[in-house]
């Protein structure tokens, strides 16, 4: 039986409200009560980010600058008495003023310290025992050297007492060093300078040997105040400053024949033994007191003599007064995670005799007129006899440049 549906109405508060199938009939299943369901538009989500790629590390990269002997002649310290500061204290750092910005501009600077640091007040000798003036020291780490090699065949020339007051002044001045040493404990550390780069530090070792003393006997017996040239004993030497973390190995050589620009058997010899080890990657030469060749090894460099830094050998006019600075570029290999020999770059130096006694930047002081009391055409014969003996052993052939002017 069907029955009709009817709706009612009722009244409340107001609002009429609808009441259908109140008649007693089917009542109406629960989907059809209840209202029509909302559809929503689907939550939106977001891309799956793309991942950023790691960066690649760039390699770290570093300087090396090397110059050749300090060996300390009275007309140089006569010029630090007459460059004194107010109070009194000679002052050698004006005469180091045109390869300051070279020098400072390094990562790592390294000077060799030919002759023994004498007392505050002296005596000061010179040729043939030194004894040089303590306020050298100073001057040198004003100039921005971070370290200096000690051992010559002048590191015994005022005995235990000269070695250490001249570690006692490098120490002080906040110099590394390496070459001689004031204990036995001492002489069995390793010389590890951190130097510090835009993508983070590198150990560099600096290890120091020469080739004797002069006929003068060991301190006391004491064999261990410095280093010999033996070839085991660098290798052995280079691999315990490897063992100590140094990334890089630097090693200092005073040998070769005194105002010789070729060297000689024992340096060609040695040269191509050493730096061809896997843990010596630079080696730096001194005691000729002319400048010598640099040449590449598989892309490592050996500077086979740096003739004077700072020196006044009385004779302006002959190679002594001519010097070199040589700068190396070492970048990281990112693949083994060693240093290669990026750059090889020299600069020819030289020492006036006349006062006021300077070390000129010979290309800057060629460019600007400013030949100091040497003379320009001096200037130009020491350019073209560095260059010479410099790039003889093909090193121009291999990427050896000259720093210029700037």
């Amino acid at each position: 039986m069907n029955f009709a549906r009817t709706s009612l109405v009722v009244i409340l508060g107001g609002a009429a409200v609808f009441l259908a199938g109140c008649d007693g009939g089917e009542q109406p299943d629960a989907a059809e009560a209840s209202p029509p369901a909302r559809t929503t538009a689907p939550e939106e989500t977001s891309p799956t980010p793309t991942p950023t790629p790691t960066p690649e590390p760039n390699p770290r990269e570093f300087s090396v600058v090397g110059t050749g002997d300090v060996l300390l002649h009275e007309r140089l310290w006569s010029q630090a008495r007459r460059d004194a500061d107010p109070d009194g204290t000679w002052n050698f750092a004006p005469q180091l003023r045109h390869v300051e910005p070279v020098v400072s501009g390094a990562d790592l600077a390294i000077c060799h310290l030919e002759v023994p640091i004498a007392p505050e007040d002296g005596p000061f000798e010179g040729y043939p025992t030194f004894s040089g003036p303590p306020q050298i020291v100073p001057a040198l780490a004003e100039t921005g050297y971070d370290a200096c090699t000690t051992a010559s065949n002048h590191t015994f020339d005022q005995g235990a007492g000269g070695v250490d007051r001249t570690l006692d002044a490098l120490d002080d001045a906040g110099l590394a060093h390496a070459g001689s040493a004031r204990t036995e404990e001492e002489a069995e550390e390793q010389t590890i300078i951190s130097v510090e780069t835009e993508e983070g530090p590198v150990d560099v070792g600096l290890i120091s040997y020469t080739y004797g003393f002069n006929g003068i006997p060991y301190p006391n017996g004491e064999e261990w105040r410095s280093n010999l040239i033996d070839e085991d004993e660098i290798l052995a030497d280079a691999e315990a400053a490897r063992d100590e973390g140094a990334e890089v190995v630097v090693v200092s050589m005073h040998w070769g024949d005194e105002y010789v620009h070729e060297p000689n058997a024992q340096q060609l010899e040695l040269a191509p033994s050493l730096i061809e080890s896997p843990d010596v990657d630079l080696i730096l030469g001194h005691h000729a007191h002319v400048v010598q060749p640099m040449e590449s090894f598989d892309g490592q460099w050996v500077v086979y003599g740096l003739g004077n830094l700072m020196a006044n050998h009385a004779q302006p006019e002959g190679p002594r007064s001519e010097g070199l600075l040589a700068r190396l570029t070492f970048t990281e290999n990112l693949e083994d995670g060693g240093f290669e020999t990026s750059a090889a770059e020299y600069l020819p130096l030289y020492q006036t005799y006349e006062p006021p006694v300077e070390v000129l930047h010979v290309p800057g002081a060629l460019a600007s007129g400013d030949y100091g009391t040497a003379g320009e055409a001096r200037l130009e014969e020491a350019l073209e006899r560095t260059v010479s003996v410099v790039e003889s052993r093909d090193g121009a052939d291999r990427g050896l440049t000259m720093i210029d002017a700037d």
